[in-house]
């Protein structure tokens, strides 16, 4: 659609929805809305609707990952992740994890939940991913790696 409308929805940096700066209530509105999400390649968010886009301002990334678990498929480690509005998919190649190194040094990481959507991986959780990690020693320094459906993914390096 080419209108586009500003009702002024936002999401915050813990993955709060807002309409006019009132909290969303009702959760399933907010998981129905998440599933019209997409973003656009002007970096915006929208909603998208069969008749119009419905901007969505994102202070960060419109997802949290609040839950990871191990399991086992097909004979191979899988880690599951859950989003903070139910999504749930395999880490993996199309799920791939990226970490940005903050200002003072802290990992801050994300992984991809579906098409050019990102969550924001939540401490505890990213903690958890740490404890499943295998070490490695690369150049002097130990390096922690996750495996996940046959992808590999760094979670950093330290002396």
């Amino acid at each position: 659609p080419q209108q586009v409308v500003d009702i002024n929805l936002t999401i915050d940096h813990q993955g709060q929805w807002f309409h006019q700066g009132e909290p969303f209530i009702r959760t399933e509105l907010v998981r129905l809305f998440s599933t019209l999400l997409r973003l656009e390649e002007d970096a915006n968010y929208y909603l998208i609707t069969p008749a119009e886009k419905v901007l969505v301002k994102v202070a960060e990334v419109p997802f949290l990952i609040v839950s990871a678990s191990e399991v086992i498929q097909a004979g191979q480690p899988c880690l599951v992740l859950e989003t903070n509005v139910s999504d749930t998919f395999t880490l993996d190649e199309k799920h791939p994890l990226r970490l940005i190194t903050q200002e003072n040094g802290e990992p801050r990481p994300y992984v991809r939940v579906r098409d050019q959507l990102e969550a924001r991986i939540l401490p505890q959780v990213f903690y958890q991913l740490v404890d499943l990690a295998e070490t490695r020693q690369e150049n002097q320094q130990t390096c922690l790696y996750l495996n996940s459906a046959g992808a590999e993914f760094q979670l950093g390096c330290f002396d």
